[in-house]
């Protein structure tokens, strides 16, 4: 099996930034939405991706953004991916790509088979879609450290490229690659210390386990 990609959601410091580098990480994200404890401004993100410097992808999280929002991100940041985190249609996902000209990653709540059968609404629209756990109604779309019922989505063979998300920490995170197949798994509340810190000792063992289970 070959390694997954990983993606350390969420981060918001220089030393977090540098701990998802020195473990081999694939993407940061940068979240884009103020409700959230890791959120940061464009202003904030542009600092961060100064210090990229080729070393890693940057993935700006969006819950329902509107074009203003998406568009100061992706000029400060020098986003490689959007994630849409909210109710975005297939449509919108289309749009967004079309417009800013990088990968569109959609996040599908999962609960039940019949929301990753919504994935297949995004063929064409998106280039990768990211299951996630179902947060509770009026609760973040993301990094509440649930997860969901692995066995829906395992070996998924859908019309596009897919991460895992929801719920992965250094302990169950080679697990989950092996019973899904897995080829991307992003993390966030499962390698803090708090909502919102990054541990650093944490982003080194979730990648190290992951390495481990291909």
């Amino acid at each position: 099996m070959p390694t997954a990609a990983i993606k350390i959601c969420g981060i918001s410091t220089g030393d977090a930034l540098e701990a998802a580098i020195r473990a081999r990480a694939a993407y940061i994200g940068l979240v884009f939405f103020a409700k959230s404890p890791r959120a940061v401004s464009p202003a904030e993100a542009a600092r961060l991706s100064e210090r990229v410097a080729g070393r890693i992808g940057r993935v700006g999280l969006f819950v329902d953004a509107d074009d203003a929002l998406l568009g100061d991100a992706v000029g400060a940041a020098k986003l490689d991916a959007l994630q849409l985190h909210g109710s975005e249609t297939p449509e919108r996902a289309a749009q967004l790509r079309a417009r800013f000209g990088i990968p569109v990653w959609k996040a599908l709540s999962v609960a039940t088979a019949a929301d990753v059968a919504r994935a297949d609404a995004y063929a064409g629209a998106a280039d990768l879609i990211l299951f996630d756990a179902k947060t509770p109604k009026g609760a973040l779309p993301g990094g509440m450290g649930l997860s969901f019922d692995w066995s829906l989505v395992a070996n998924w063979k859908g019309p596009l490229a897919w991460g895992l998300a929801g719920g992965l920490e250094p302990g169950n995170v080679a697990e989950a690659i092996r019973l899904t197949g897995a080829l991307l798994v992003d993390t966030s509340s499962g390698v803090e210390s708090a909502p919102g810190v990054k541990d650093e000792a944490r982003i080194a063992a979730f990648c190290a386990a992951v390495r481990s289970a291909s």
